[in-house]
């Protein structure tokens, strides 16, 4: 057995000799003797043929023999694998002392951060987020809505027509309007968000394009108080759990009765200021007819939120136009931190 070990020994060191060089000769002669099907296996079942008194001493010789064939390799695989690294850094010409590029990390727009912070509580409400199209028929944007060809309450949007029957929608209603008909008389909890376009003249607190979240819910029982539950839910959540809300009546023709709420606003000298903030209302037995609800077994609420509007009360901006201007100086104030591990 000894005998068998030397030779497998010198056979090893004249293929290392001659292979060492060689990243994948290397891998080979690995292969070779310490695979599965290797040198070493078949010496290992020569191994448990000899006599007991022989195996010690010859166990020691094969395990010496093995360790000393794997550190050989390895050795050299490293000395080949650090060459050609070596070779490829003094080929790419690349200075590793030079420190990396440091790419600026974006952040969320503020308009979108208010958006995705309502979506986040609704969807902890148990609402669902639903999307729409831009380009609305005439049908879907007013008609459904109560709001007739005639109806005066249209010369409060004036709107972007692309022909008679299609136009850029006025509010994201049309998307409450089309759930409505795919829930088949049946209850929903959904918000919606995204732009709406009036023909406004842009100054400095109005602009012919602006984003709008809406929420509607329809449901048996449903009654005023759920309503103001909900938008005090909506305000706290905005402007913090000590904010309290003014409703005023209202008009829309999309429901009945309606309200305009009012952020209450203490100043230095305790008197009271009343911030316009958003619309709402119970939804107008009409608009449950025309989507195909009993309005004598199904009641609801709807509200709309002017995120521009939110923002500039929330964060103080004076002019609407600095949301839409990508001025680095203005976005950067509502970067969010982000915290790394090494910092």
């Amino acid at each position: 057995m000894k005998n068998k070990i030397q030779l497998l020994k010198e056979q090893f060191e004249k293929l290392f000799e001659q292979d060492k060089n060689n990243l994948e000769a290397l891998l080979a002669l690995e292969q070779k003797f310490l695979g599965k099907k290797g040198l070493f296996q078949e010496l290992n079942q020569q191994f448990k043929s000899i006599s007991y008194d022989q195996k010690p001493a010859a166990g020691k010789l094969i395990n010496h023999l093995k360790q000393t064939i794997i550190a050989s390799l390895q050795q050299e695989k490293n000395r080949l694998k650090q060459q050609a690294l070596n070779l490829e850094l003094i080929q790419e010409d690349v200075d590793i002392s030079l420190p990396g590029f440091n790419f600026k990390q974006g952040s969320i727009h503020p308009l979108y951060q208010i958006i995705e912070q309502l979506e986040d509580l609704f969807l902890s409400l148990g609402y669902q987020i639903k999307d729409g199209n831009e380009i609305e028929t005439d049908f879907f944007n007013f008609e459904m809505l109560n709001i007739g060809k005639d109806h005066p309450a249209r010369a409060m949007q004036d709107s972007f027509y692309i022909n008679p029957e299609k136009l850029l929608r006025t509010h994201t209603s049309n998307i409450q309007v089309k759930e409505m008909l795919k829930h088949q008389g049946k209850p929903l909890k959904i918000i919606s968000s995204g732009k709406v376009f009036r023909k406004d003249d842009d100054d400095d607190t109005h602009s012919h394009q602006f984003m709008q979240l809406e929420g509607l819910i329809i449901d048996k029982n449903i009654n005023f108080l759920d309503l103001k539950q909900t938008l005090l839910t909506i305000i706290q959540e905005l402007f913090g759990i000590s904010q309290e809300i003014n409703l005023r009546p209202s008009y829309f023709p999309f429901t009945e009765p309606s309200v305009e709420v009012d952020l209450v606003m203490t100043k230095q000298d305790n008197s009271k200021e009343y911030l316009e903030i958003l619309g709402a209302g119970l939804v107008h037995p009409q608009v449950l007819i025309n989507a195909n609800y009993d309005p004598e077994k199904y009641q609801g609420f709807a509200f709309g939120i002017g995120i521009e509007r939110v923002a500039m009360i929330k964060y103080q901006i004076e002019n609407i136009r600095y949301f839409y201007q990508n001025d680095i100086r203005f976005l950067r104030q509502f970067a969010k931190e982000k915290k790394h591990e090494n910092s």
